[in-house]
């Protein structure tokens, strides 16, 4: 199904951000509106796993500070969200269009990320060098500069030896 296991994570961090932030809203028109999406997909799946013990569990983790559910549990929710997705076509439809626009509003809030080495920058950077030295916007590494001495390094083309 998809969406579902996307569904499962946004859920999850709704009720962990609303444990956190205990009801504050940000002021800001861009959380405000991922607010009112995150929203709206908790409500729909709660109105439709209202009973069932994994999304308790999902809701119980979240409160108690766990930075992500257990495995066990987001299997159990995930598995709940895909067999009412295919007992209901509705549901599926609605479940698909909370998370088609909680992930478009995700990648308008200035998110970045990298892996390992890499850089993620979410505003403007500026990176000089000037006067003999290096200048990297992110990592670097094995730099040498022992041609001479700062202030008489050879000219460009120059024959070195």
């Amino acid at each position: 199904m998809t969406g579902v296991e996307i569904a499962v994570g946004y859920v999850f961090a709704w009720a962990l951000g609303k444990a956190k932030r205990v009801g504050r809203r940000a002021d800001e028109e861009v959380d405000r509106a991922l607010d009112e999406a995150m929203d709206r997909l908790d409500d729909l799946v709660r109105r439709k796993l209202d009973k069932d013990t994994a999304l308790h569990k999902l809701t119980a983790e979240a409160e108690a500070g766990l930075e992500k559910p257990s495995e066990l549990t987001r299997q159990r929710v995930q598995l709940a969200l895909e067999d009412a997705a295919q007992q209901d076509p509705g549901f599926a439809e609605e479940l698909d269009r909370a998370v088609k626009q909680l992930r478009a509003l995700s990648h308008t809030t200035g998110g970045v990320s990298a892996g390992d080495g890499g850089l993620a920058v979410g505003g403007n950077v500026d990176v000089r060098a000037d006067h003999g030295s290096v200048a990297a916007g992110g990592n670097i590494e094995n730099v040498t500069m022992g041609y001479g001495t700062a202030e008489n390094p050879p000219k460009p083309g120059a024959p070195q030896g």
